[in-house]
């Protein structure tokens, strides 16, 4: 029997339209003729997926007791001796109740399709098992209810039912998800537009993983080896030369021309190690370069580059590769075509680009160090070579002309073959070369006819003696390379090591730049690493790197800084107006590879740095600046409108020419009183708002009702705060606040709603514990704040383009925020349902006494 398939309908939250979109593929099958049947559907009250189950068929559910309540689930049993072709069954990671068939519902939906029942059912992103801690730091809400991964990516089909936040808030506000009494606090907790954004934006990515997974299976199952433009990509291959710079910027090039194109930059290092003509100080430079424009960096191992470049590229499904233009000869070209033709040859439908350079045909530089033979043995082997070959050949001469009757004359090549092979693996190439030659020359002498003459008569002899020579200068040319192939071996792991440990330190370190230097310090034991830079003020010239008057310390690490490059041991230049100096003891060549690597690393650690310092220091002077500006558009009015008021009205009341009645003059006199009231207010705010930003202001936080406080700043507005709806539960816990401080907060806020809501809608106020705070919100019904204005709602004097200068300066949100915040608190707007503003402002639960 086969096994039935399973389709998923994922949402980013309750609420999205996953059940509504399961029965409606449930209808549409029945209606084609397929046997379905509702295993399980919740409904939660929604009149419009009540309706949609219309004429489908309901298996009963099963009725269970548990701790004397009474319980329903799905009826496993009923379902599979009803076997349907397709099963309806909602919440796939449901938890039954404990006495049930299975623990999970996703486990009874395993065996439904175990038994060859297709299974369509729905989920949130927030119950797959590897999303779940993300999601709880995301929401501050554990999700008890997970589903494995592994078994939702076994499903044939998953679909994803999206919503935007704002759809489903406002979805909610109508109820069509909650009923009324849950909505505000739900759209208060757990469906705020935040929230409700991260996830969707998790479900999205989620499902495009998902999708890849599925192409690169499908790929596989298929045998399929080619590459499918779903997506363009552009992988560009390094070297490690010089040349990486332009390839890179090309290859950024070519993927800006083309919209949503992703950038992969690749280097093959062979599997052991040595990489020739391979420069890590390149490597680090063009990974930072490959990152700024967007692209990613990549490491291989391979022998064969051409094959390594196409395997890694198809397996990204790669549709452009770029290449530089071979850096060889056309000498060498004869003798192999290169890395870029054999790679456009074997390329396929992969797009390949030969990117001509400066280094084009200047041949392949070797970084070794040492290029002499021998260079792989100690200078003791190779003299122990030397006097083995002194007292050897004399020896075997001795040896085999005393036993010139017993032995013939291949025989005593072969003896004097294994002496050469001897010699070589002591000394190297250079002691068996001459350790051949003399081997020639005896041999011809004392043992090849004509005796003692310097001639051979026989062709066979003579051929004899000449591979005797090519064999032992071969077996010691390999003796000398696999020396030298094991000390570049050693070298490169060395220098691994030390550049992951670079890596390392770079990232714990909270100061990138000193742990570069120090560490660069500690590994090649100096006395000290500077970091200079070329003032200024002063032009580059030939001199320069010896005058110190040129040069100034941007980092240093040790007890003897060097004030100019050629104050230190080592010089290595990053570039013109940078160098790394290193002062204690010479570096030898291997070394060097090394430093310049170190260098490249400081030289962007550098850089970035002064860029911090940069924006940290703008960033102050800039809100300084902002805010001294507005202050000085903002006050000059706003200070002055009461002041002129007031001084109308107590200069009429002083006028000897007019004669005031008793009800002209109370008016008078409360005018000029509201307007010194109106001043009063605005100064304070002014000075609480400079002891916010100094740091001065003072605060009793104490256990504090909010329903109390609340009641005073309303009586604080006067006969106009009697239109705010107050609901606040008898049960809401006591907050820890300035009483003082939260009335401002809440008059502040209280009269910034009443000045924007409609005389047929007024604002209400509401309050709800959320985990260990409580949210006291705010809401009104008037124009609303755009989206990307709420940024700037809580900036002090401003009211986001508004300046007709009568309604207040502009203070009363960025000190509400600013209070709050000082109380461990916080102030942030959200979009009422139906239009308006909603201020939420939270604070965090008052401890018990014994605990404070």
């Amino acid at each position: 029997m086969p096994r039935g398939t399973l389709r998923i309908y994922l949402g980013a939250a309750p609420g999205v339209g996953k059940t509504y979109k399961m029965l409606e593929e449930g209808n549409r099958r029945r209606e084609r003729g397929t046997d379905v049947v509702v295993g399980l559907v919740e409904t939660h009250g929604r009149r419009l997926t009540e309706a949609m189950i219309g004429d489908l068929e309901v298996v009963a559910r099963k009725t269970m007791a548990y701790r004397g309540a009474t319980f329903t689930e799905m009826d496993v049993d009923a379902v599979l001796a009803r076997r349907p072709a397709v099963a309806l069954i909602d919440e796939f990671a449901h938890t039954n109740v404990p006495g049930s068939r299975n623990a999970k519902r996703w486990q009874d939906i395993t065996e439904l399709l175990d038994a060859g029942v297709s299974v369509i059912t729905t989920l949130n992103i927030q119950h797959i098992e590897s999303l779940n801690d993300v999601v709880e730091a995301i929401t501050k809400i554990h999700q008890q209810e997970t589903v494995p991964d592994a078994v939702v990516r076994q499903a044939a089909q998953i679909e994803l039912v999206d919503m935007t936040a704002e759809a489903l808030r406002s979805r909610m506000a109508h109820g069509n998800v909650y009923g009324p009494e849950k909505v505000d606090a739900a759209l208060g907790n757990y469906f705020r537009v935040g929230n409700l954004t991260a996830l969707r934006e998790l479900a999205l990515l989620w499902l495009a993983d998902k999708v890849d997974d599925q192409l690169e299976r499908y790929r596989a199952e298929h045998n399929i080896g080619g590459v499918w433009e779903a997506r363009e990509r552009v992988v560009v291959a390094l070297t490690g030369g010089p040349e990486g710079d332009t390839l890179i910027r090309r290859a950024g090039r070519i993927a800006d021309r083309t919209k949503g194109a992703e950038l992969l930059a690749v280097h093959v290092a062979r599997s052991d190690g040595l990489a020739s003509g391979t420069d890590p100080a390149n490597l680090a430079r063009q990974r930072v370069l490959v990152e700024g424009v967007g692209g990613s960096y990549h490491q291989v191992i391979g022998d064969d580059i051409p094959t390594a470049l196409l395997d890694f590229a198809r397996a990204v499904n790669a549709t452009q590769l770029v290449l530089g233009a071979s850096r060889r000869g056309r000498f060498a070209q004869i003798f192999s075509p290169g890395v870029g033709v054999t790679t456009t040859a074997e390329s396929g439908p992969i797009d390949v680009h030969l990117v001509t350079h400066e280094e084009t045909k200047r041949g392949r530089r070797r970084f070794s160090g040492r290029l002499t033979f021998g260079s792989g043995l100690t200078w003791r082997r190779r003299v122990a070579g030397f006097v083995l070959t002194a007292l050897l050949m004399p020896i075997l001469t001795f040896a085999l002309d005393e036993s010139r009757s017993v032995l013939s004359l291949p025989s005593e090549i072969l003896i004097f073959l294994s002496a050469v092979v001897l010699i070589g693996l002591v000394g190297g190439i250079w002691p068996a070369v001459v350790a051949a030659v003399a081997s020639f020359l005896v041999l011809n002498y004392y043992f090849t006819p004509p005796i003692h003459e310097w001639t051979i008569a026989e062709h066979e002899n003579l051929l004899a003696l000449l591979v005797f020579v090519l064999v032992a200068v071969a077996v010691s040319a390999t003796v000398d390379l696999a020396a030298r192939r094991t000390a570049e071996a050693a070298r490169a792991r060395a220098e691994a090591q030390t550049l992951a440990t670079v890596a390392g330190s770079v990232l714990r370190g909270e100061r990138p730049l000193p742990a570069l230097l120090e560490q660069l310090r500690e590994t090649f034991t100096l006395a000290s690493v500077t970091l200079l830079e070329r003032r200024p003020d002063t032009p580059s010239a030939p001199d320069m790197r010896r005058d110190p008057a040129k040069w100034q310390v941007a980092a240093s690490v040790g007890n003897e800084p060097s004030v100019s490059p050629a104050d230190g041991d080592v010089d290595v230049p990053v570039d013109d107006d940078l160098a790394l100096v290193l002062k204690g003891h010479p570096l030898d060549a291997g070394d060097q590879r090394v430093v310049e690597a170190f260098a490249a690393q400081a030289a962007t650690a550098l850089r970035q740095e002064r860029l911090a310092a940069q924006a940290a220091a703008a960033g102050p002077l800039a809100e300084a600046d902002r805010v001294r500006t507005a202050l000085l558009q903002a006050v000059s009015h706003d200070l002055r409108t009461p002041l002129t008021s007031a001084k109308a009205a107590v200069g009429s009341l002083r006028s000897p020419d007019v004669e005031f009645a008793d009800e002209d003059r109370r008016e008078l006199l409360a005018a000029a009183d509201e307007s010194l009231d109106k001043l009063t207010r605005l100064v304070d705010n002014l000075l609480d708002m400079s002891r916010l930003q100094a740091g001065a202001l003072g605060m009793a936080v104490q256990p504090t009702s909010v329903g109390e406080v609340a009641g005073l700043a309303l009586r604080d507005l006067g006969p106009s705060a009697a239109a705010v709806e107050v609901h606040l539960p008898d049960d809401l816990p006591e907050i820890a606040a300035d009483p003082a401080l939260l009335e401002r907060i809440l008059a502040n806020l209280f009269a910034n709603a009443l000045r924007f809501s409609p005389p047929d809608r007024p604002p209400s106020v509401h309050a709800s514990e959320y985990d260990d705070r409580v949210e006291i919100r705010v809401v009104d019904h008037g124009r609303g704040i755009r989206a990307e204005d709420r940024a700037n709602v809580f900036q002090p004097f401003q009211r986001l383009g508004d300046r007709d200068n009568t309604t207040g300066v502009g203070l009363g949100l960025a000190l509400s925020r600013g209070l709050a915040e000082a109380m461990d608190g916080s102030v942030e707007p959200q979009t009422t349902p139906g239009g308006g503003v909603t201020m939420i402002v939270s604070l965090p639960i008052a401890l018990p006494q014994g605990d404070m």
